[in-house]
C-alpha cells in the first residue's frame, strides 16, 4: 500500500510517500479499513516537528482520524461486515502498525462508528478528534447544562466550530472569539449568539457585558498561554473553565480564577488511546454514533476548509501551522 511515512522528527519535509506492507488483522475483533481519506490536526504536526509518543518504534505513520470502507473482519467482529462506511479517531500516535495517512488501516471494531451518511469520506474524516474532543470538554469536563451561558475561544477552528454546535444542541447560549467579520458571520451560521473580535474588543470585557458583568458559566480555551489565564475573569464565581492546552505559569497564575472559585478541567482526547483504556475507548466510539445520528439530521455540520491528496501531506502540515485557519483539512487517499 501508499503510505506517508515519518522517519524522524523535523520539518513537513520529513513526511515522505513510500510502498509499505499492508497491515493484516491479528486480532478477532479487528477490522481492515479501506481509508478514503485522513484529518489533519494540530497534533499530527506536533508530533512530526517534536517527535511521537513512541520514538522507540519509529518510523511511524502520522493521522489519528480516518474514514474508509471496510475491506475485510476479524472473527469475532459483529458491528461492522465488508462494504460498511466507518469513521474513527484512533492509532498515528507512532505506535507501530497504527496512522490513517495510508490506504489501510487495522482498527478494533470498538474504536469505530458508522459514518454519517450524508458526510463525504473527507468531511468525516476531519470530524472524530474535534467532536470527541468538544464533547468531553463541554458536557463531561464542563458539564454543561441547558440555559447556561458559554464562551468558545476560537469558534471557527476545528475544534471551535464544533463546539458552538455541541452547546446549542445542549440549550445554551454562546459568545466566541474570533478573527474577523467573515469568521463572525460563519460562526453565527453555526448557532453563535456572540462573536467576539478578540482583535478589536476586550474579549473579557465584551463577555462580561454579554452576561450582564456576572461571567459565563463554562469558558471552554482552545488558544492557551495568556489566553487562558484572561479568560478566569470572564467566568462567574464558582464556575468552570475547560482548556485543551497545559496552562504555562511562566506566561500567567491561577490567582483570578482561585479567587473567583473556579473549577478547571483540562482535557485530553487522546488519554483513552494512550492508556490503552478499551472501556474509554469504546465510549468515544459511541461519541461519534450519536455524532453521526445529528450530522444526518442536520443538527451538526463539519466545515471542511481544504482537501489535499495523500501525496501532499507535507503541504498540508505546512497549511495547517501557517496559523488562522477556519474548519478543518483533510488527506484524500485514493
Amino acid at each position: 500500500m501508499k503510505g506517508i511515512v515519518m522517519t524522524t522528527a523535523g520539518s513537513p519535509d520529513v513526511l515522505q510517500l513510500q510502498d509499505l506492507p499492508a497491515p493484516q488483522i491479528q486480532q478477532p475483533r479487528e477490522i481492515l479499513v479501506r481509508l478514503k481519506a485522513a484529518g489533519v490536526n494540530p497534533i499530527d504536526t506536533k508530533l512530526r516537528s517534536r517527535g511521537t509518543f513512541y520514538p522507540e518504534e519509529m518510523p511511524a505513520i502520522l493521522g489519528c482520524d480516518g474514514a474508509g470502507i471496510v475491506e475485510a473482519v476479524g472473527s469475532e467482529v459483529r458491528k461492522f461486515k465488508p462494504g460498511d462506511e466507518v469513521y474513527f479517531c484512533h492509532g498515528g500516535l507512532g505506535k507501530k502498525g497504527t496512522g490513517n495517512y495510508a490506504e489501510l488501516a487495522v482498527v478494533d471494531e470498538r474504536f469505530v462508528a458508522a459514518k454519517p451518511s450524508s458526510l463525504s469520506f473527507a468531511e468525516a474524516a476531519a470530524a472524530p478528534l474535534v467532536l470527541i474532543t468538544a464533547w468531553e470538554a463541554l458536557y463531561h469536563r464542563g458539564r454543561l447544562t441547558a440555559g447556561q451561558k458559554v464562551l468558545i475561544h476560537a469558534g471557527a477552528g476545528g475544534v471551535g466550530h464544533v463546539a458552538i454546535q455541541l452547546a446549542k444542541i445542549k440549550g445554551a447560549e454562546v459568545c466566541t472569539t474570533v478573527g474577523g467579520a467573515d469568521k463572525a458571520r460563519l460562526v453565527r451560521q453555526l448557532g453563535a449568539d456572540e462573536p467576539i473580535l478578540y482583535k478589536q474588543t476586550d474579549f473579557v470585557q465584551a463577555t462580561l457585558n454579554w452576561t450582564a458583568g456576572k461571567g459565563v458559566d463554562l469558558a471552554f480555551d482552545t488558544v492557551g498561554g495568556k489566553t487562558f489565564f484572561d479568560t478566569c475573569g470572564a467566568v462567574r464565581i464558582y464556575g468552570d473553565i475547560v482548556t485543551i492546552l497545559e496552562p504555562n505559569s511562566s506566561v500567567g497564575n491561577l490567582k483570578v480564577a482561585r479567587q473567583r472559585n473556579l473549577r478547571v478541567g483540562l482535557e485530553l482526547m487522546l488519554t483513552p488511546m494512550l492508556e490503552e483504556d478499551i472501556a474509554l475507548q469504546e465510549q468515544q466510539a459511541e461519541i461519534l454514533q450519536e455524532c453521526a445520528t445529528w450530522i444526518d439530521k442536520g443538527k451538526l455540520k463539519i466545515h471542511l476548509n481544504q482537501t489535499f491528496p495523500l501525496s501532499k501531506a507535507a503541504l498540508a502540515h505546512q497549511t495547517l501551522e501557517t496559523g488562522s485557519m477556519t474548519g478543518k483539512i483533510a488527506l484524500t487517499i485514493g
